[in-house]
C-alpha cells in the first residue's frame, strides 16, 4: 500500500479544512449516515432534504448503483482495476471491498482533494494482502496528476474501470467533457466508464429546489439531460452497456440494497429528519423519487 496523502502533515491537512463552508463530499457523508462532517455540511444537507424530503433516495441509490456496477464488472466482465475519482469519505462497501470480495487481487486507486477525506485515508487503505489500494490527493481538474500517480498502482496496459460517480454535476460543461476525455484517452481498450449524474429530466421541481440550496452555498451544480450524460460516452466512442443511461434504481436492480438495522421507535422519535435518513429502507423507491442517471460504457 502506498498513498501520497498519508505522508502529508496532519497539521497541514487541518489547515486546509474550511469547516465554515459546506463541501460536497461531507454533505454526501451526512446523507449516508456518516460522522465526518461539520455544521455547515449538515445545514446544507438539511436544506436539501427540506427541498426534497425523499432526496436521500438519490444519494443512497447512487451508492447502491456503484455496488452493482463494481460487482458486475468484476464478476461478469473480468475487470480487476478501478480508478475512483471523487470517492468521498469512507463508508460501508467501498470499491475495493466490493471488488476484492470477488477477486482478492483487484487493484483500486481512490482520488479526492478534500482534506477531511485525506485525513481518513487510512480507513480506505485497508486492502486485503493480495490486492493493492492507493489514495491520491488530487482534483478531477488535474487529470495529468491523477494519471501519473495512479500509474504507480494500476497497470495501464490492462483494462481499468474509471468511476465518476456523482461528481460531474459539480463541474461546468466547458471543463467536464474535456476532463473525462483526458482520463479515458489514457486507458486501454476494454476499459470502462462507470458514471452517475444528477438530472432534471425525471422530477424537475424537486431537484431544482435542491439545486438552489447548493448554488446558494457557492457550489457549481449542473443538472444534465440524458442526452448530455450520453455525450460522456458517445464523444469518447464508448459502447453503452444495457440497459443504457437510465435512472439509477433501474440499472440492473438486484433487490439486494442493504437494509439498515431498525432501532426502537422511541429512539427514532427523538431524532431530527436528517438523522433519521440513515435508518430509512430505500427499497420503497418509486420513479418519482430518483433524479440520478447511471450507466456503464466500454472502450473498444
Amino acid at each position: 500500500m502506498t498513498g501520497d496523502a498519508l505522508s502529508q502533515d496532519p497539521v497541514e491537512l487541518q489547515r486546509r479544512i474550511d469547516s465554515s463552508q459546506a463541501h460536497p463530499a461531507r454533505v454526501y457523508d451526512v446523507f449516508l449516515g456518516g460522522k465526518d462532517h461539520y455544521p455547515a455540511d449538515r445545514d446544507a444537507a438539511a436544506a436539501a432534504l427540506a427541498a426534497n424530503p425523499r432526496g436521500y433516495l438519490d444519494v443512497r441509490h447512487n451508492r447502491d448503483f456503484l455496488r452493482r456496477a463494481v460487482t458486475t464488472l468484476v464478476e461478469q466482465d473480468g475487470i480487476r482495476q478501478f480508478l475512483d475519482v471523487g470517492t468521498g469519505l469512507p463508508t460501508a462497501e467501498n470499491v475495493h471491498q466490493i471488488a476484492q470480495r470477488t477477486d482478492p487481487g483487484a487493484r483500486v486507486v481512490y482520488v479526492d482533494n478534500d482534506p477531511v477525506v485525506l485525513a481518513h485515508a487510512r480507513a480506505l487503505l485497508t486492502s486485503g494482502p493480495e490486492g493493492r489500494t492507493d489514495y491520491i490527493d488530487a482534483d478531477l481538474r488535474d487529470p495529468a496528476r491523477i494519471l501519473e500517480q495512479a500509474a504507480k498502482t494500476l497497470d495501464f496496459d490492462q483494462p481499468v474501470a474509471l468511476c465518476l460517480v456523482a461528481i460531474l454535476h459539480f463541474v461546468a460543461d466547458e471543463e467536464a467533457y474535456p476532463l473525462v476525455r483526458g482520463l479515458l484517452d489514457a486507458l486501454p481498450a476494454g476499459s470502462r466508464l462507470v458514471l452517475s449524474h444528477l438530472t432534471e429530466d425525471l422530477n424537475p421541481e424537486n431537484i431544482r429546489a435542491v439545486q438552489r440550496t447548493y448554488t446558494e452555498r457557492g457550489f457549481t451544480f449542473v443538472l444534465r439531460s440524458r442526452a448530455d450524460v450520453e455525450r460522456f460516452f458517445t464523444e469518447n466512442r464508448l459502447e453503452i452497456a444495457d440497459p443504457g443511461v437510465v435512472p439509477a434504481h433501474r440499472w440492473r436492480p438486484d433487490g439486494a440494497a442493504p437494509v439498515p438495522e431498525q432501532p426502537e421507535e422511541s429512539f427514532l422519535a427523538g431524532l431530527d429528519d436528517i438523522e433519521k435518513v440513515r435508518y430509512r429502507d430505500i427499497n420503497d423507491v418509486t420513479d418519482a423519487d430518483i433524479n440520478v442517471y447511471a450507466a456503464i460504457g466500454a472502450k473498444r
